[in-house]
């Protein structure tokens, strides 16, 4: 019963939020929250501005977007900050469609359904509630009944500006229904629902033989004309066309550069002066964004026909790329996989990471910059460190190719791929092999892929099988150097007494013999050259570890194995190198050593309970890795 329960309190909750009095009690909301007669872009950039936002590296992020949209987040802070901003403080852009443009599967689409569920969630709070004309159709402003010689007079005491005119239905209403008493007109509060077809209307091309204008603006009622006697009687029309519909918020325009030319026409008004024709009416006023996408091929088309130049100014196109960061497309990946069926099917950690190194390596412009190539560029756009590369050289690798991120293979193949090897492979579980195989083999079915990249396509699977290869020796080496963990802490202790000596200049006293050394160089080379320490480098990096020694000392705490993160990962791989052998050897044998046997169990339930393997994916992981270090 516990979601009827749920169904009840939420009906209960929107029926508290219901409200119904005249104009003239409306008018007293006004007065003291002036929020609620704000205009529909000013209602999505305080939408948008309500969730929070935070700053990081100079660029800002808006919460509203977060746990939907991934790795956009400059086009997103583009958006905001060039069209929704600007446009809720009635600058001229607001008067232009927003196109959305970019290739498939790169978001736009997720943009705006989060444009329109948001505004149907934001409708319910105080500062986005919304006041319409009480049995409007079009869920008209209620200030419109304003006259239009009381609209200085009104802004002065209110400090709000009326845009628009009362629509040929509420004209009539007003005089036969009212009397011309405006303060007694009723006004509610309406909520948006696209499903409902307040504030929020779709458009989508069809058939241009048979797709009616009506379907934008309204129809005629014919069955009504004997009652009202005539078609240009507003009570004869019916007003539910998307553009009535979305009044006071968001239209949607899906796919909008195949729509028929009557169509595109009939928003060079609405864009510009804020009303469109219908019927035998004067314009009647709407107060909506409309929101457009399509790909770059149909805006190409499109801007290259002469025809369209007018409603080339009444555009502003925000290109939406591909995104360009491998951490966040996993995030993709992993969201589209855990709003399926299979998410049942077990998938080995950093096989979606295989996949999505191949996926942004198809997306990027190989560097001209010197020194620098593919790899070290999507690592670095990853906000990996990559040695003698800082963020300037980031911001210049971003400018490099504006367009870059338009082009590449989509998150809807890669998901499609690993779909496959999910049900092809009939098991609970998928590696990264199984995933970079699939989509491998799917790149001939791929109708748009041509033979040249192909190719290269081909190469970048191999480049994410060879990043992979390195990703499960680092799993198998963290998993068995925590089974040699004491060796693990007696080698750093050896190192740090040796590092202590020679940064003081001082000599180490053998243990057994009581002979004085000098400081084992050999030693701290071997460790330091696993994290590419050079010769020169040896010595700073000595003071460095000296100095947060000594910093721990006066702490009063003791230095352990995870006090620096490098060192770390130094003795690690100087550990897990003098154990190569025995991975060969326990991954290998077919009847390995108990000791040995004991260690690969204890290194399976490692991976098992810590690093998000289960038996299959480990075992498969530990026998890979054993192949890799017997090559």
């Amino acid at each position: 019963m516990d979601i009827l329960n749920k169904v009840k309190r939420y009906r209960k909750e929107e029926h508290e939020l219901k409200w119904e009095g005249t104009f003239a009690d409306y008018l007293a909301i006004v007065r003291e929250r002036p929020i609620v007669a704000q205009m529909a872009h000013s209602r999505v950039y305080n939408m948008i501005s309500s969730s929070g936002l935070t700053e990081r590296n100079g660029q800002k992020l808006y919460h509203f977007f977060g746990e939907e949209i991934f790795g956009l987040e400059t086009s997103i802070e583009r958006l905001v900050e060039e069209y929704f901003h600007p446009a809720a403080k009635r600058l001229d852009v607001r008067k232009r469609i927003l196109l959305l443009m970019g290739p498939v599967s790169g978001g736009k689409s997720s943009i705006v359904t989060l444009l329109k569920r948001g505004l149907e969630s934001y409708s319910k709070t105080d500062d986005g509630a919304v006041y319409a004309i009480k049995g409007c159709p079009m869920h008209e402003d209620p200030l419109h009944l304003i006259p239009q010689h009381l609209r200085a007079d009104f802004t002065e005491e209110y400090g709000i500006r009326i845009e628009g005119s009362l629509s040929p239905l509420n004209t009539m209403r007003l005089e036969k229904e009212y009397g011309g008493r405006i303060e007694d007109v009723l006004v509610e509060r309406i909520l948006f629902s696209e499903d409902k077809r307040v504030g929020i209307g779709t458009f989508t091309p069809s058939d241009p033989k048979s797709q009616d204008i009506a379907d934008l603006t309204g129809s005629i009622d014919f069955s009504t004309i004997a009652e009202f006697g005539s078609e240009s009687d507003p009570r004869a029309y019916r007003f539910d066309g998307e553009l009535n519909k979305a009044n006071r918020g968001i239209m949607e325009f899906q796919e909008i550069l195949k729509l028929d030319e009557k169509f595109l026409w009939h928003l060079l008004s609405l864009t510009q002066e804020g009303n469109f024709k219908a019927g035998r009416f004067a314009l009647i006023s709407a107060d909506e964004m409309i929101v457009a996408h399509t790909n770059e091929t149909e805006y190409r088309s499109f801007i290259s026909n002469k025809k369209n130049e007018a409603l080339h100014s009444r555009i502003i196109v925000m290109p939406i790329p591909y995104n360009l960061k491998v951490s966040q497309e996993e995030r993709i990946y992993e969201k589209m996989i855990r709003d399926s069926d299979m998410n049942h099917v077990h998938i080995a950690p950093h096989a979606l990471r295989a996949a999505a190194i191949f996926s942004i390596l198809t997306r990027l412009e190989v560097p001209k910059k010197q020194g620098i190539d593919i790899v070290k560029k999507m690592r670095l756009y990853d906000g990996e460190s990559v040695e003698g590369f800082n963020q300037i050289d980031v911001e210049e690798l971003n400018k490099e190719f504006p367009n870059e991120g338009m082009n590449g293979i989509d998150p809807r193949y890669v998901i499609n791929r690993i779909s496959s090897a999910m049900i092809r492979k009939e098991v609970p579980s998928i590696n990264a092999l199984d995933v970079l195989r699939a989509l491998k083999d799917g790149l001939d079915q791929h109708a748009s892929i041509s033979q040249e990249n192909r190719e290269k396509y081909l190469n970048y699977i191999a480049v994410a099988r060879k990043e992979y290869d390195e990703i499960a020796k680092k799993e198998i080496q963290k998993a068995f150097v925590y089974s040699y963990e004491e060796s693990a802490i007696t080698l750093m202790d050896n190192y740090l007494d040796n590092v202590e000596a020679f940064c003081n200049k001082n000599k180490l006293r053998d243990p057994l013999t009581g002979e004085e050394m000098n400081p084992d160089e050999k030693l701290m080379r071997s460790i330091e050259e696993q994290i590419g320490i050079s010769e020169n480098a040896k010595k700073a990096f000595r003071e460095e570890i000296l100095i947060r020694l000594s910093a721990y000392a006066r702490k009063g705490k003791r230095f352990e194995y995870n006090s620096h993160e490098r060192l770390r990962e130094a003795i690690q791989k100087k550990l897990f190198a003098d154990l190569k052998d025995v991975v060969k050897i326990t991954t290998s044998s077919k009847t390995p050593d108990e000791s040995h046997l004991k260690k690969v169990n204890e290194v399976v339930a490692r991976l098992i309970d810590e690093h998000g393997y289960n038996s299959t994916s480990a075992n498969e992981l530990l026998r890979y890795v054993g192949s890799l270090l017997n090559r």
